[in-house]
């Protein structure tokens, strides 16, 4: 993989931890293939949390394509991880948050004819129609996060509506990372560490995802603003072939052997002076 541009790591205090926010929507997907209860999604977020996660992501769409509303209920009332609702910005779905009450609500675009999302949330677009949507999710103390693209003016909207946290969509990083060291990899590259940065400094806790591998993923774990990936597609298709046990671990692996350096080097810049 390409190396990762030099990071400013005297500029920061100190390198925080970083968490994996398992998505389980595929392992419902694939029960819903054939209907019945296998693979459960329950036992996949077990699973996750076993071998490493430290969350679980599930995007209760409006289709119910794959999450269904018992799923929340079970991921709930097993409590094994803080749940990370993904879900758009509708009255039902509000509905359901504030009656089921997760951990986190990251609240996407959705539109039916989409095989997955493809793009970040307009929030600039939207700011009449999330300020009152997001405080009504926080009033009830559920931490609400807005996946945008890494834009400055979506991260600026995202601050003005309220919300605590930005999800930043990797998914054009991802594309570029396909092609290798390319100028247009660096570019999106460049375009996560600066938006980052400017969310960090705006007062929002940062994470991102969308098409994470164990490829691409280090260059996105050694930005030290982002404190979450949310990654699900990629390590369930892995765990096809190894289990999704050693699909998780290997991705926790590789993201904390890439925070480990990065705080090194942040310690190294410290004590030097630099």
């Amino acid at each position: 993989m390409t190396t990762v541009p030099a990071m400013t790591a005297r500029n920061i205090e100190s390198v925080a931890p970083i968490r994996l926010g398992i998505n389980i929507d595929h392992i419902a997907t694939l029960r819903n293939a054939r209907g019945g209860r296998y693979p459960d999604p329950l036992r996949a977020g077990r699973l996750a949390v076993e071998a490493g996660a430290d969350n679980i992501t599930a995007h209760l769409r409006e289709d119910r394509r794959h999450i269904r509303d018992e799923d929340i209920a079970r991921l709930m009332a097993a409590a094994i991880a803080p749940l990370n609702l993904e879900m758009a910005v509708t009255p039902e779905m509000l509905a359901i948050a504030l009656e089921v009450r997760p951990h986190a609500c990251c609240l996407v675009p959705e539109r039916r004819l989409e095989i997955t999302t493809e793009g970040g949330l307009d929030v600039v677009s939207q700011i009449q129609t999330l300020t009152p949507f997001v405080a009504k999710l926080r009033q009830a103390g559920i931490q609400v996060s807005l996946f945008i693209d890494p834009d400055p003016e979506q991260i600026d909207a995202s601050r003005k509506v309220g919300a605590d946290a930005i999800e930043l969509h990797t998914g054009t990083y991802c594309g570029a990372a396909m092609e290798g060291d390319t100028p247009s990899f660096r570019r999106e590259l460049s375009r996560l560490v600066e938006e980052a940065r400017r969310g960090a400094k705006a007062g929002l806790e940062v994470h991102a995802g969308h098409g994470l591998n164990y490829d691409n993923v280090t260059p996105v774990v050694s930005i030290p603003e982002i404190v979450e990936l949310n990654i699900g597609h990629y390590l369930v298709g892995e765990a096809i072939f190894v289990g999704l046990g050693k699909s998780v671990a290997r991705m926790r692996a590789i993201m904390d052997e890439a925070r480990a350096a990065l705080r090194h080097s942040d310690t190294e810049a410290r004590v030097s002076g630099t």
